[in-house]
Parts: C-alpha cells; sequence; structure tokens
C-alpha cells in the first residue's frame, strides 16, 4: 500500500471507480500515514476523520450502485487553513481568530466536494499568509519533509508538505507573492497558479470579506502535472454572481516538446539566483535545445525589472492593507507622512504602499497594464516563458520578523523582499504559471521552474510541465515516508 500513497490522484480516483481499493480504505490508508508522518512535520493541523469516514462509506456505496460523484470520487485530500470547511476552523494563523470556526464551505471546497473528492484535514500556514514560511503562533512550525531544518515554503506551505510526504491525495492553496509556486518548487511538486479571476476565492478570507484580492488565486498542488489540468476544470468557472459569464479555456496548440517556441530567463540583478538553481535551469535549457524546442536565453517581455519589483511591492502592499486596523492604519500613514523622500528602502516603499491614496493606486495599474500588453506582445512571437519561482531552494528555519530577515545567494546578503521578485513578474500581470520540478541541488533540495503562459493559456501551461514530467523530472517522493 506503500506505493499508492505518493499515486496521483487521478489514478487513485480511477482504482476506486474500478474497485480496486475502496474509498474507505484509501482513506484510512492516508489517516494512518498521518498518524504516523505528521508528527515530525506538522503539516496537517486540524482534522475531521468521522465525517471523512462517513462519506467515504457514502463514496464506496454510491461506487456499488454504479454511480460517480465526479473525477475526484473518493480520493482523500486536505486542503490549506485558510479556506472554509463548514465545521473546521478557519484561523490564517492569527490568535484573534483562534476560535473562529466556518460555518459554510469556500467555493473551491463546495466544487471538490462535487468533483467526489474527500476532505479529511487542513494544513498549516505563516499568519496572515504573509511569510515564504509556514509558522503561526496557533499551530507552530511546519517541516520540510526533504529537510525537517528547513521550511517547506509558504504560504501554502503545510499543503506542498503533505502533497510531497503521501499524507493527501492532493491539496488546493493559495497564491499572491508565489504561495503555490514557492512551496511546490520546495518540496519538488508541482502546482498551478491560474490566471487571475479564474477560479473564485470566495471563502478564503476573513472577517466575511466577499471581494476578491488584487493578483490573489487558488490553484491545486499535486504529485503530478496531470492531476492539475482536472484540478483546474474543477476550481474553475464564475462564481454565482457573475451568472451569464462563460469562460472557455483555449488548449495548447501544442503537442510536443519540438513544437514550442519558449523563452528562458535564469537570473536577473534585481533577485539574482542562487548558482545551483541557475545551473537546473541550464539543464532545463540544455535538454530542449537538445529536444528541438526553439529556445532563447534572450527573449522576454520588454520590461524593465526595476520597474517590476516597484509596480509589484506596490500593488502587493496596497492589495492587503485592508488588514490593519484603524489604529494601525493611522500609525502607518502618519509614519509613512515622515519618510524622506529620497528613502527606497523595502520598509520605506511597504509603507507607502499600505497607506496608498486611491489616485496613486490608479497610476501604478496604469503602469501594470501596460506591462501586460508587453507580455501580450511577447507571446505573439513565444509561447511561453521559463523563469525561476523561486531564487534560492529550502532556507533553513527562522524566527527573524520578516522586515529585518536576509538570505544568502551565491554569497552575497539580500533584503528578503527580494524573494517575491520572481513571484511578482508574473503575477502583477495576472498570467497563468504553473510549477513543475526540474532536479535537485547538490546537497538533495528540490529545484523547480516557473512555466509562464499568457492570460487564459493554463492549459498550454500546464501541457508543458506535463511533457516535462515525462520526459525531463517526474516527482520524486522524499525519503523516510515509505
Amino acid at each position: 500500500m506503500t506505493d499508492i500513497a505518493f499515486a496521483p490522484a487521478c489514478k487513485l480516483a480511477s482504482m476506486i471507480r474500478s474497485k480496486k481499493i475502496g474509498a474507505l480504505e484509501l482513506l484510512d490508508h492516508y489517516i494512518a500515514r498521518t498518524e504516523k508522518y505528521n508528527s515530525k512535520l506538522n503539516a496537517i493541523i486540524a482534522t475531521d476523520f468521522d465525517t471523512a469516514r462517513k462519506r467515504a462509506k457514502e463514496a464506496d456505496r454510491a461506487i456499488a450502485r454504479g454511480k460517480s460523484w465526479g473525477p475526484f470520487h473518493g480520493v482523500p485530500m486536505t486542503i490549506k487553513e485558510a479556506f472554509d470547511v463548514a465545521g473546521m476552523p478557519t484561523t490564517w494563523g492569527v490568535p484573534e481568530f483562534k476560535t473562529n470556526i466556518a460555518k459554510t464551505d469556500a467555493v473551491a471546497v463546495q466544487r471538490w466536494k462535487a468533483a467526489g473528492a474527500i476532505i479529511f484535514g487542513k494544513t498549516n500556514v505563516p499568519a496572515w499568509l504573509a511569510d515564504g514560511q509556514s509558522f503561526n503562533a496557533i499551530y507552530g512550525v511546519t517541516n520540510n519533509p526533504w529537510d525537517v531544518t528547513r521550511t517547506p515554503g509558504g504560504s501554502s506551505g503545510g499543503s506542498s508538505a503533505a502533497v510531497a510526504a503521501g499524507l493527501t491525495g492532493i491539496e488546493t492553496g493559495s497564491d499572491i507573492a508565489s504561495s503555490i509556486r514557492n512551496p511546490s518548487h520546495i518540496c519538488g511538486v508541482f502546482g498551478h497558479k491560474p490566471t487571475y479571476g479564474l477560479c473564485p476565492p470566495r471563502g478564503h478570507a476573513l472577517r466575511d470579506q466577499l471581494a476578491p484580492d488584487d493578483i490573489n488565486v487558488i490553484g491545486a498542488l499535486a504529485r503530478s502535472a496531470g492531476d492539475l489540468e482536472p484540478a483546474l476544470n474543477v476550481l474553475a468557472g464564475p462564481d454565482e454572481i457573475e451568472a451569464g459569464v462563460k469562460i472557455i479555456l483555449p488548449p495548447s496548440q501544442r503537442t510536443a516538446l519540438k513544437d514550442f517556441r519558449v523563452g528562458i530567463v535564469i537570473s536577473d540583478d534585481v533577485s539574482e539566483v542562487d548558482q545551483e538553481i541557475q545551473d537546473r535551469l541550464q539543464t532545463l535549457a540544455d535538454f530542449l535545445s537538445r529536444s528541438k524546442v526553439k529556445i532563447s536565453d534572450k527573449a522576454r517581455p520588454e520590461i524593465d525589472m526595476k520597474s517590476v519589483q516597484r509596480i509589484f511591492t506596490t500593488l502587493l502592499r496596497s492589495t492587503t492593507s485592508h488588514r490593519q486596523t484603524d489604529t494601525q492604519f493611522a500609525d502607518s500613514l502618519k509614519a509613512a507622512q515622515a519618510l524622506d523622500p529620497n528613502d527606497q528602502s523595502p520598509q520605506a516603499q511597504g509603507l507607502r504602499a499600505i497607506t496608498l491614496r486611491h489616485r496613486d493606486w490608479l497610476a501604478a495599474n496604469e503602469e501594470r497594464h501596460k506591462m501586460r500588453w508587453r507580455w501580450h506582445e511577447f507571446f505573439q512571437s513565444y509561447d511561453l516563458l521559463l523563469a525561476p519561482s523561486f531564487p534560492v531552494a529550502a532556507l533553513p528555519h527562522t524566527t527573524v520578523p520578516t522586515a529585518e530577515r536576509v538570505y544568502v545567494v551565491n554569497g552575497r546578503k539580500r533584503h528578503h523582499s527580494d524573494q517575491i521578485f520572481w513571484a511578482g513578474y508574473v503575477g502583477a500581470a495576472y498570467l497563468p504559471a504553473t510549477a513543475a520540478p526540474i532536479g535537485f541541488t547538490r546537497s538533495g533540495l528540490p529545484v523547480g521552474v516557473q512555466i509562464v503562459g499568457p492570460h487564459f493559456g493554463d492549459r498550454t501551461t500546464i501541457h508543458f510541465a506535463r511533457l516535462l514530467e515525462k520526459q525531463f523530472q517526474s516527482f520524486v517522493p522524499p525519503p523516510g515516508y515509505d
């Protein structure tokens, strides 16, 4: 039964439909693995085994009657703590919300259940989903299954750790600043950040917020690229308030690797990438070249990288500014007004962004929209752009506040805020990106790439990831979880 824990979710569903395994039997297998391994990972931080077992029995009875609930019938899964699951806590790792129990399911949860999945637990996050590691004062630290002294990433770090360690069939995370792509890269799994607005996030919020945040998306994490498109089919589509809207995602226009026209960016001075990760990206580029892919390390949108960093910081921090209380906002505004106009430090830029006037937001949005057109022009000549997901591999755990935190890349210290540049390069423009594993560092830590496509080019980026999975690098289970 060990190997089945690492099987793709679609294969698990197929086995249940063909009665090779029962839904309850499979659920109990994942529960047993959770009880055995989760204590050293702390990936799954809330469970409801009784409800899950009841639903699994119903799933088995449905199969016995020849009925299927959907493409993920009977597949056990966990979901990021930030999503509402009726009867379970939604805290975002914030002590103020420690006793908050969801009364209804998030739209994503409703859709997973309608597709037949069986949700048995929730996975850990950083407080406010605002860190590249997954730690909070309620649930504690989540460890990386490849090295428990290191982070599994964030904010969907519990999600990636659970998928990588074979504790769940599939996962759903969210991504505003690499929160799907970062942990996928760090834990060696696949993840998809959909085109902005494609998957409704209602129920992924605190304080009964209904309006979706700018840039933020929800999407799946899995052990196989083959699970990502069926998962996208589950999650995508307008919310109830958008009745009358129909989104049809075009299929990939390319079939084989040799058909693709691809640009690749390996590093940039704005966010320098560790040499070992650059080496893996170059190995991928060399493989694609040998596979007759039209690939260029010069092709990229005509966008100034420093402008990307500035605009993304402005839009990201202004988007999350609503998390401040009135008192906190008043203090932030006073501090921002006292800044030296020449102060362009990360702290100063962030302070200006969380107190941004709407007029200034409109100006930033206009710059963003011009960048979107530069991306559109790029995709007239190229199908995809490959880029780093993150500048470094899994980092050691730290308790240093993010405002004071640094990381080391190629022997040089960089400010913590530089890490999310590669997220903003893509996310600020609302583009889809599929994260795929591409190998390991010399010390055995996973490395990933993000495969960037045009607006609503989700099926193309996922298809390319499937080709890489088959011909270059597939998921590898971490040692010690068999």
